[in-house]
């Protein structure tokens, strides 16, 4: 996949930028914020500019917020602090990461308030759920009635990423949807990566796609609530619990869906730009 992306045209409106939010780690004892560079090429190949943003406060939220196009909530090794839908921690052997948690949770709410696009991926799928209240399974493959939904490299040190991230089910797509519209199939084969997963969706959330166990592998917002009691529809987002970012140039689903969230943002920002007020020079 290529890291670049064509400049926009002389008078054309400039790349758009979409935030992605960092995990939190150490390095040789000193903290740092990461991203997975798959998921910086994605944003690349959606025809957008990847940004990079540590958890942050208010202030700074609305600050980024007025400034960007979009929002890629990407997956991470950690899980989502189970107290966030009220539970204790099931297996305290697995990474949490209760920075990315404090920032990407405000980050969701105040996301879909102002109708920014935004596609979320496997832990950010499970974050924007927790958000609008929905609950998280912490162990799927302990539920009866569900297939074991992680990823084969746990059991196994010796496999290969391409292994990890080969397909592991099908998924199907429930009609009329977003991921239906984007990719125009009514089924097809995901990878599988997970340990957490949809416990009880939030409400307001529309499934999008079902395993063949019927765990809920993806879901959207279709509509907001108003502060005067009514409805308004909610600009473009979709939550995969797949991993769409890996080789998404060479897969023919992946580049559709981040087509889709392309179009979506550069259409945000042809809006947000529209919107401004026109400066105009003045003379000393």
């Amino acid at each position: 996949m290529s890291s670049t992306h064509p400049r926009p045209a002389s008078g054309a409106l400039p790349l758009p930028l979409v935030v992605l939010p960092t995990c939190q780690r150490e390095h040789d004892g000193h903290p740092i914020h990461t991203v997975g560079r798959k998921y910086a090429d994605a944003v690349r190949l959606a025809g957008a500019v990847p940004l990079l943003a540590p958890p942050c406060d208010a202030q700074e939220l609305a600050a980024l917020l007025g400034q960007v196009d979009g929002v890629l909530l990407t997956g991470s090794p950690s899980n989502v602090h189970p107290s966030h839908f009220g539970e204790a921690v099931h297996d305290p052997r697995l990474p949490l990461d209760p920075a990315r948690d404090g920032f990407t949770l405000a980050l969701i709410r105040a996301a879909l308030a102002r109708g920014l696009p935004l596609l979320a991926i496997c832990r950010g799928t499970q974050e924007v759920n927790v958000a609008l209240g929905g609950s998280l399974h912490q162990a799927v493959h302990e539920q009866p009635g569900f297939l074991d939904h992680r990823g084969p490299e746990g059991a196994n040190p010796d496999v290969s990423v391409e292994e990890a991230y080969a397909p592991a089910h099908r998924v199907d797509v429930q009609p009329g949807g977003v991921l239906a519209a984007a990719t125009g199939r009514s089924s097809f084969e995901v990878n599988s990566l997970h340990g957490q997963g949809v416990k009880t969706l939030a409400p307001g959330l529309r499934v999008e796609a079902l395993a063949p166990d019927g765990f809920i592998e993806a879901f959207s917002l279709p509509r907001l609530a108003g502060t005067t009691g009514r409805d308004a529809p909610a600009g473009f987002n979709l939550c995969l619990q797949w991993h769409p970012e890996w080789q998404a140039a060479s897969n023919p689903v992946s580049a559709a869906i981040f087509q889709a969230f392309g179009d979506a943002v550069r259409l945000y920002q042809a809006q947000r730009m529209q919107a401004q007020p026109a400066t105009r020079a003045t003379c000393p």
